[in-house]
């Protein structure tokens, strides 16, 4: 029999959690394959891990991976993926805004052969306005920056063949978007539709500023062209400046001297000063990256395991 792994990550997550295993037992009893949750507790304060372990102890399907501290949804995915033994994979959040119902169609998809089956939302309407531009903003500029690949309004809800699960492990970098990741492997994809529901209960843990940075990591991760623009950028706006310089040194010698105006100095120093800094602020955004990824540290520190063969402390 064919095993799905679906991978939890939870941070902080002790009101969603009873009402996420009731309901996704539910559906998995009905698909007709074994699984297991797989929960990635990433370093909870609350009551998350005791919740956990109450149902791990009376399940054996239910396996726990509990974290050192709050490494980050990203890393605690890579931890899940690690330890994910099925056929098939699929990351969820445990807040039931992804319908679980949705499991039997990536199912039927993969069992036609896809090896990845996105689940995209068909609106946004839950979304506040700012939220909504936002994503859609942030959607125009990544696949106008880093290629098509990536599917607007697709989260991680998919599902994942253990050969892309396999190709996915092998992606080694520190700075990790896994959205992008998910389409830079490839392989035969298919997608489905759905309207995302509200939380079930909690609170969402993505802030604007945290989504923000979230952004700024994922268009750094695939592409270099933000610091193409700017070789361009300087190179014209020095043509500029030569051309410039040519007109004054013709004026001068044809008309005389002339005293130039204190707000031009000042427009074109402050312009030209704004953009040495924003360069080097995009520069540094890049070396920061390259900081990171030379330091070879682990994606993440497992505190313990629970249900899972090799469990040690």
């Amino acid at each position: 029999m064919k095993c799905l792994s679906l991978v939890v990550p939870v941070y902080n997550e002790q009101e969603s959690i009873s009402v996420f295993i009731k309901t996704i037992n539910i559906v998995l009893n009905k698909c007709g394959y074994c699984f297991e949750l797989i929960f990635i507790n990433d370093g909870s304060i609350d009551n998350t891990q005791s919740i956990l372990l109450s149902y791990a102890l009376d399940d054996s399907r239910i396996k726990i991976i509990e974290l050192s501290r709050n490494f980050g949804k990203e890393y605690a995915l890579c931890a899940g993926f690690e330890y994910a033994s099925g056929d098939a994979v699929i990351p969820m959040d445990v807040d039931l805004q992804d319908p679980p119902e949705l499991i039997m169609d990536f199912i039927e998809y993969w069992e036609k052969g896809a090896d990845i089956v996105v689940g995209i939302r068909s609106t946004r309407k839950s979304d506040s306005l700012s939220k909504r531009l936002s994503a859609n903003l942030f959607y125009k500029i990544f696949r106008s920056l880093c290629g098509a690949r990536m599917i607007p309004n697709a989260g991680d809800y998919r599902l994942l063949s253990r050969p892309a699960l396999e190709a996915l492990k092998k992606l080694p970098e520190c700075v990790r978007f896994t959205k992008g990741l998910y389409a830079w492997i490839g392989f035969n994809q298919k997608i489905v539709m759905y309207e995302r529901r509200p939380r079930e209960k909690g609170s969402t843990k993505w802030k604007s500023w945290k989504l923000w940075n979230f952004a700024i990591d994922g268009i750094t991760s695939f592409t270099t062209l933000p610091l193409r623009i700017w070789s361009y950028l300087g190179f014209g706006i020095a043509c500029i400046g030569f051309g410039y310089a040519i007109i004054l040194i013709v004026r001068t010698l044809v008309l005389g001297i002339d005293v130039p105006g204190y707000a031009s100095i000042m427009v074109t120093l402050l312009t030209i000063g704004g953009l040495i800094l924003t360069s080097l602020g995009i520069i540094g955004e890049y070396l920061g990256r390259i900081f990171e990824e030379v330091k070879k540290r682990p994606h993440y520190i497992v505190k313990s395991k629970t249900n899972i063969k090799d469990a040690s402390i």
